[in-house]
């Protein structure tokens, strides 16, 4: 795997086709993010690539307009459509996002695409795949439905694009992964792109790529350098009264507040509402139109606060993001990078404040050390933390094969556990040694 290093000052220097050039121009795009210099001119000359970048870098961009011209260039089929680029994304909001990205930068080319997820109805994907596609973005689930009922065919992709791969295999999407890919055809162009270069993606890449470029903007697992970071201390009953306090007094307006399960959402959703803050949950019991109107009122103002969990929240695309919240300090601490990343975006500079009861001081050391430096801590005056407090252990899912955590039970069902990977059973006296 060899490293590649962009040349390119410009989107007219890449080589794109007049209609591609003309969608970037509107869109307002004048020079490439580090990632497209070096993504594009790759991918135009057909070579896998593992691209390793946070999101807010210009990733989508940079795989979908060289695979918009790869795809154009070829002669229009004059018969029936085959799918001949397909995305495969953990999410349905990344799908949805990933799949405008393609319509936007496509609308001058003879191409069409679909964005294919759960959550919906799946008779209108099944009419339209049957008039043909193009590119078809996907979530793997859904697309396993289509090709269990024989309504999809892949047997003419040349493209194939995991998009945020290590969220898929956290998900435990690595089974349903490989099940599509044993679909495709052997000879097909390869790009994978992951936020992290862990193991077990280096593990899938070997088994995907054929001598890929390695293309890597962002150093491995680095917190965000725009992000303002801010510990509270606080106890775990007054954390609620806390952020609405923090809200109200610096004067908030659009906040995106991570918690680590479905019903605690839920719960702090309705304590801000009954504190006059108005706020929206979005987590996998939420059906697709309503996470889709909750993502949009919080867009446009009409609610301040954007209640999420992680699965829910990855691939969520917010503009100018000031404010991110951990209320509850995620159980794997390269998840703490991702969540802060939705915020501190395109050369802006945000805040990401974390509410941390006693219960969680060795998930922020587990941070800490893994970013390499130590948090700043504050106490809010009136919120100060009752040192005679014990910490409880703490229910956590078991993630990504990764080793088990703990966590409150008391804060609901772990939003990840429905598809457990990790054969290691759950040990209560795991949080009291600490064993590794």
């Amino acid at each position: 795997m060899q490293a590649v290093f962009g040349a390119f000052m410009s989107f007219d220097s890449f080589g794109l086709s007049a209609e591609l050039l003309l969608a970037v121009s509107k869109q307002g795009y004048k020079e490439p993010t580090p990632i497209q210099l070096q993504a594009i001119p790759v991918i135009l000359k057909k070579h896998d690539i593992m691209g390793c970048a946070q999101t807010g870098t210009g990733k989508t961009a940079g795989f979908t307009l060289p695979l918009l011209h790869l795809l154009s260039e070829q002669a229009e089929n004059k018969g029936r459509r085959f799918v001949r680029a397909l995305i495969l994304t953990p999410t349905r909001e990344l799908a949805a996002q990933v799949g405008e990205s393609v319509r936007t930068y496509g609308k001058n080319l003879p191409l069409k695409s679909l964005i294919i997820h759960g959550g919906v109805n799946i008779n209108p994907q099944i009419e339209k795949l049957r008039h043909g596609v193009d590119i078809l973005v996907a979530t793997p689930g859904r697309l396993l439905d289509h090709v269990n009922q024989k309504t999809v065919d892949l047997s003419h992709v040349d493209i194939l694009v995991l998009d945020e791969a290590d969220r898929m295999l956290d998900m435990g999407f690595i089974h349903d992964v490989k099940k599509i890919i044993s679909l495709l055809p052997k000879k097909r162009q390869n790009l994978l792109f992951s936020a992290t270069f862990s193991n077990d993606i280096k593990k899938l890449a070997d088994g995907l790529l054929n001598s890929p470029i390695l293309i890597e903007i962002a150093q491995k697992n680095v917190a965000a350098e725009l992000v303002n970071q801010q510990i509270h201390p606080v106890d775990r009953e007054r954390k609620s009264k806390l952020l609405s306090h923090l809200i109200n007094s610096q004067n908030w307006k659009q906040v995106l507040v991570f918690m680590r399960t479905k019903h605690g959402a839920n719960r702090l959703m309705q304590h801000l509402e009954k504190d006059g803050i108005s706020a929206a949950a979005i987590h996998g019991n939420k059906s697709q139109s309503a996470r889709t109107s909750a993502l949009a009122r919080f867009k446009d103002g009409s609610i301040r606060v954007l209640v999420a969990t992680d699965i829910a929240a990855r691939g969520l695309d917010i503009d100018q993001l000031p404010q991110v919240v951990n209320f509850e300090l995620p159980n794997v601490p390269e998840d703490y990078v991702h969540r802060i990343g939705r915020t501190g975006r395109a050369g802006r500079e945000g805040n990401a404040t974390s509410l941390v009861c006693v219960d969680e001081h060795e998930l922020l050391r587990d941070i800490e050390r893994l970013i390499k430096r130590e948090l700043p801590k504050t106490v809010v005056p009136g919120y100060e933390p009752n040192p005679s407090i014990k910490p409880e252990p703490i229910q956590k899912a078991r993630h990504g094969g990764k080793r088990p955590h703990f966590g409150n039970a008391k804060n609901g069902r772990p939003e990840n556990n429905k598809r457990p990977h990790s054969s290691m059973p759950y040990n209560n006296s795991f949080n009291k040694s600490r064993g590794r």
